[in-house]
Formats: structure tokens, sequence, C-alpha cells
């Protein structure tokens, strides 16, 4: 039935909340994108007149969207070319949702979203949407038509899953340019110890060039075996810029609540380094260079103030 202006401005007020719940859910802001319009389309199409709480529905649909998406992802991901790492998001981006809790900012984070790839799809449904949305376990099992007790039990065991002893550091733009900075610093220095120092002991490297552009097909772990990585894949080199289509340039931004260094290749955002920093120091290394999955990256770059860049002569 034809949707008038009251009807889109619910959903439109609908939206960021909607699209954060995808991401969460999907770990791609353009599968996010896609779930949130197949949402409205049923919105378009559903008699409203007989829905008394247009959130409740939106989210419910939202949700069974995701989860039939989660379960074709799976088989995707079984043939995909190297590791699989999700779709990073600049700071400011409303499909990052709220941020006022650690349980809100970690859920996001790229570490957290590469973890929940091991929970089940309804396991990664209950968990997101009551850490980092808040919602009842009662308001859940409305959500995925289960038991109050059974959701429950879902959230335990993904918590269970889930459970880590790290504690990440918060920053803004300022602390985030400093860690970078520093990053970069050892990066380039030539000097394994320099960023060995960096690093906690169990650190680990991760790449997605999605089969497109050339990754370690496996992570690479422990802080002295990721420390001669990043010193060798930092080391100026014609045939690296050569992979990349031209020499790039650093930049520093925040990117899913956490440091990362954004390279640009002739103004086209060539890819987006994330820096797990946890009180041990850095966790994780997130290297995404699949150009697939720097589209809406690069589309915020293009219309956002980032300041200077850190290393323009590499």
């Amino acid at each position: 039935m034809p949707v008038g202006a009251r009807e889109v401005e619910v959903f439109e007020g609908a939206r960021p909340r909607l699209e954060a719940i995808a991401y969460r859910l999907l770990g791609s802001a353009n599968d996010a994108e896609d779930a949130v319009q197949d949402t409205f389309l049923r919105w378009q199409a559903a008699d409203r007149g007989f829905i008394e709480t247009p959130e409740a529905w939106l989210t419910k649909v939202l949700t069974n969207l995701c989860l039939n998406r989660l379960t074709s992802a799976r088989a995707r991901r079984e043939t995909y070319v190297g590791q699989w790492l999700p779709e990073p998001v600049l700071a400011g981006d409303r499909m990052l949702g709220p941020s006022d809790t650690a349980e809100q900012r970690d859920s996001v984070s790229i570490a957290m979203l590469t973890l929940m790839e091991r929970l089940s799809a309804k396991e990664r449904v209950v968990y997101v949407l009551r850490e980092a949305f808040g919602y009842t376990h009662g308001e859940i099992a409305e959500v995925l038509d289960l038991t109050e007790s059974n959701c429950q039990q879902i959230y335990r065991r993904a918590k269970q899953n889930l459970a880590a002893d790290r504690r990440r550091v918060v920053v803004d733009a300022g602390a985030a340019r400093k860690i970078v900075e520093e990053f970069l610093a050892a990066a380039l220095s030539g000097r394994t110890e320099a960023l060995v120092r960096l690093l906690s002991d169990d650190a680990i490297s991760l790449g997605d060039g999605g089969g497109l552009i050339f990754s370690l097909p496996r992570p690479v772990t422990g802080a002295l075996r990721v420390a001669r990585f990043l010193r060798t894949l930092f080391e100026p080199s014609e045939a690296k810029w050569e992979l990349i289509g031209g020499r790039p340039v650093l930049f520093a931004a925040v990117a899913n609540g956490l440091p990362a260094v954004v390279l640009m290749v002739e103004d086209r955002v060539a890819g987006v380094v994330s820096l797990d920093v946890t009180t041990d120091g850095i966790a994780a290394v997130h290297t995404q260079v699949n150009p697939e999955k720097l589209e809406r990256v690069a589309r915020q770059w293009s219309t956002s103030e980032h300041g200077e860049p850190l290393v323009d002569t590499w």
C-alpha cells in the first residue's frame, strides 16, 4: 500500500538504529544498507494500520532479514579468497550506533565483529540486541519467536564464546593521531624492536584483499612475528605501490572506535589499517584493502575533514 509522508518519517527516524543493528549483525556496511532497504520495502507493503509499535515491527523484520543473510554469508565465506574481515567505517558514521558504554563501543570494533563470526546466527542476534542496544530478553524473545529463558541461555552461550580479559583503550581523534604517529614511526623505522614494544605478546595481524589485492592467506601471530611482518609491509617498494596503483599517502583516523591508518592513492582510499589498542598494547592489526569493502569509507572520506597526512613521502 502507498506510503505517506508520516510513514516515511517514521521509517527514516528508525533508519540510523536499523543500520547500526544490521552492521553489527552482518559486519558489512553494504549488506547492512541492503537489509535496511529491504526492510523499507516490507514496511511499504505492510498493512500499517495493524502495526501498533513500528519500532518493534521494523526491528523484527530487519533481524529476520539479517538472519537469512547471515546464513547465505556463511556459505559465501567458505569460498572467500584469503582471510575475511569486516568492512571498516569511520568515526561519525551513523552505522556505528550508540557508543555510551564500553559494551557498545566494543561491539562494533573490528576485533569483536571478527570474533562474532564464530557465533551462530541466533547467538549473534541475541548478543548484539542485548549488549549493544539494551533490549530485554523478553523483547528479544518476541523478535526471534523464542521463549525468554531460551534467549537467556543463548546470551550466556554467546558471552562465553566471546569471553576476553582485554580492555580496549577509548580514543578520540587527537589520541588516535598520537597512537598512529607512534605506530608509523616504529613501522617505518625498519627496526623490529621498535614495533615489538608497541605490541601485546600475543598480537595478531590479519589482512583482507578479497582476492582482488594480494594479502596473506593466514594470520600472523606473536609480537615478534607480527613486528617482522609489519616492518616488511611498511618497507618502501615500487612493487608494493604497483599492487595498489601508486605510492600511498598515510592519514590518521578513527575507524570502528579505534585508531586507524588510511592509505590514500591519488584521492582514492586504497586501504584502512585498524589498530586494536588494548591496555596490553596493540593486540591486533587488521588491514582492509579489498576495494569492495572500502566504498563507504571512501564516500565518507571525500566529504569530511581529515587533516594533514602523517606521511606524504614514503
